[in-house]
């Protein structure tokens, strides 16, 4: 649906070439919720602009449903943009219009008769939950309601693809969980393609398919969300997925619990149907070690459970080797954080 290829994006200044893209290429899969999460000027915003030529990129292709957006001007590249909706952290609602009204504005700069207007704006309310809303004005909403204004202003023109730019940031935990439940509910009843820029892992665990990586003007990583959160393969990665599922003890507690003879410290991950195994009884029963259980959490990735446990195993070289073969064959798995000197 959407191809990134090789996209560079430069600013100059009287201090020299900031480079605020390096060599990016994504895929992005239709239907699919993509996430890109990265640190405050990390490149994610500057992507996201880019997307839809907000920003014009230095070099590089973007290709949306068979297009090359960087090749269009003009017309038809004001006409390219009707398919790609985007909502913003800040709302930019038009404060003299009723929500009606500011739904109804992309419909009536792209020529529609009223009758036709009027028809799709009582489609977007009942869509984003707001019929009761339809003649107030910006002033008169809550946060929350705001933005599923600018939902569905953003979808007006039924685009295939729609651009979040950190769409939550300003939004508290329980109506942020109400606008990613609204655009799940939008992404499955239309197909829509979501791309979502954001911060927060948290956002990432709750909606997304898949995810990427950008720090500093780089992908560093991406797949699916299950894969990238069982499998980070960069420290920044590692270090966003332990805002929502801390999974490291500190070196001084570690050397605190760890100081029996023979035994080693691991962590177990468990995904789906495994997290609610009785993994460690069979464990225990299958082979001849001990446990000692340090730290465990767990949670979703979207609908599907994940957990992690830290556990120190003792026993000998054999019983432990034996142990890490029974974990394998449960098809988990397995790191060793540290061994007994």
């Amino acid at each position: 649906m959407i191809q990134i290829k090789k996209l560079v994006k430069e600013y100059s200044s009287r201090q020299g070439t900031f480079l605020a893209l390096d060599n990016v290429s994504l895929h992005i899969p239709k239907g699919a919720i993509y996430g890109i999460i990265g640190l405050s000027g990390a490149g994610k915003s500057t992507l996201v602009r880019c997307l839809n030529l907000l920003e014009k990129p230095s070099s590089g292709q973007i290709i949306i449903a068979g297009q090359d957006l960087t090749q269009l001007s003009g017309k038809a590249l004001r006409q390219a943009r009707q398919n790609i909706g985007m909502i913003f952290q800040h709302f930019y609602l038009l404060q003299s219009r009723t929500v009606a009204e500011n739904i109804a504005f992309p419909l009536e700069i792209a020529g529609l008769h009223k009758r036709e207007i009027t028809a799709r704006v009582e489609e977007l309310l009942h869509l984003v939950g707001l019929k009761d809303k339809a003649t107030s004005y910006p002033a008169q909403l809550s946060g929350g309601q705001k933005q599923r204004v600018g939902i569905a202003r953003s979808l007006a023109t039924k685009p295939q693809v729609l651009l979040c730019d950190e769409a939550t940031s300003a939004l508290d935990p329980q109506t942020t969980l109400s606008i990613l439940n609204l655009l799940r509910d939008i992404n499955q009843k239309l197909g829509l393609t979501i791309v979502m820029i954001t911060h927060e892992m948290k956002v990432v665990k709750e909606i997304c398919t898949d995810v990427a990586v950008i720090h500093e003007a780089r992908i560093v990583e991406y797949g699916p969300i299950e894969f990238v959160f069982t499998q980070p393969q960069s420290d920044i990665g590692r270090e966003f997925i332990a805002t929502v599922f801390p999974t490291e003890l500190q070196a001084d507690v570690l050397s605190e619990i760890a100081t029996h003879k023979d035994s080693e410290i691991v962590r177990i991950q468990f995904l789906g149907s495994r997290a609610s195994d009785p993994i460690i009884t069979d464990l225990l029963k299958a082979c001849d070690v001990r446990a000692n259980i340090l730290y465990g959490s767990i949670d979703h990735i979207r609908s599907t459970l994940f957990g992690t446990l830290t556990l120190e195993l003792l026993g000998n070289p054999e019983q432990l080797q034996q142990a890490h073969q029974y974990l394998a064959s449960r098809e988990l798995k397995v790191e060793v954080i540290q061994r007994a000197l």
